[in-house]
């Protein structure tokens, strides 16, 4: 369980967050959405101590992160950040074993290699191995940075924006690849995304954050309300249910 407690944040004068107060459910899928600048990308930065947290408090499973050494808190959870950088000469499947470090310093023994084997067959990675990351498209990459974050096992699993620069086909394979971590391997996944479909679709959880403040959270029926999407995205969406998910036909 992630709990968030009166968590504000700021940069310079500018207030990001203001007084977030959360608590999110281990298993299963949650979706941080919002317009850009409502604070989505800080909190999760704040939650995986990419940033000092100003104020508050922010535990998974009683860990406090200000507190916890970054080796434990390594192996309790995993970020993956819009912005990472890597050596284009970097082969995938030495990218996925870079996941492994916080287990093995470095020194890989049986088991990191097989659970690098495990990520490289997760995500559909087994052919492409050997090659280097310039050599990859957008999708392969971005499966393959997925799939370095998986090989660290950490039980929570945060990913900002991960479907960035991805066309149709490898956002929704994606979306389902990360559905199957949480289903099937028991991985808790806060996915920070833009297209609100996305989110009704795959998540368990949506929350939905404005000008840095909580303005609503539920499971996907709940949110996916013409009043509610107005309230966080400040447009008139008409909403629409298809085969059983209920869809903002926000292009209308």
């Amino acid at each position: 369980m992630i709990e968030i407690e009166n968590v504000s944040h700021h940069h310079g004068h500018q207030q990001v967050l203001h007084d977030i107060n959360l608590t999110i459910p281990k298993g299963g899928v949650t979706a941080l959405v919002g317009p850009n600048g409502a604070g989505k990308s800080t909190l999760l930065s704040l939650m995986a101590r990419l940033q000092t947290l100003q104020s508050g408090r922010i535990r998974f499973d009683g860990l406090d992160v200000s507190r916890t050494r970054g080796e434990a808190l390594a192996r309790k959870l995993a970020i993956l950040r819009q912005d990472t950088q890597l050596g284009s000469r970097v082969s995938v499947r030495d990218l996925v074993g870079f996941g492994r470090f916080p287990h093995c310093r470095g020194r890989m023994g049986a088991d990191d290699h097989a659970a690098v084997d495990q990520a490289l067959a997760a995500f559909q990675l087994e052919g492409l191995k050997e090659r280097f990351l310039d050599q990859l498209s957008g999708g392969q990459r971005q499966r393959a940075m997925v799939a370095m974050s998986f090989a660290q096992a950490a039980d929570y699993l945060l990913l900002d924006e991960p479907l960035n620069n991805l066309d149709m086909s490898f956002a929704r394979g994606l979306m389902h690849q990360l559905r199957t971590l949480a289903d099937e391997h028991g991985r808790t996944i806060i996915v920070v995304i833009h297209e609100i479909n996305y989110a009704s679709a795959h998540a368990d959880r949506i929350i939905g954050l404005r000008d840095g403040r909580l303005v609503a959270q539920g499971t996907p029926p709940e949110i996916m309300e013409a009043d509610t999407l107005k309230a966080i995205f400040g447009a008139e969406l008409r909403v629409q249910e298809v085969e059983g998910k209920r869809m903002a036909l926000h292009y209308a």
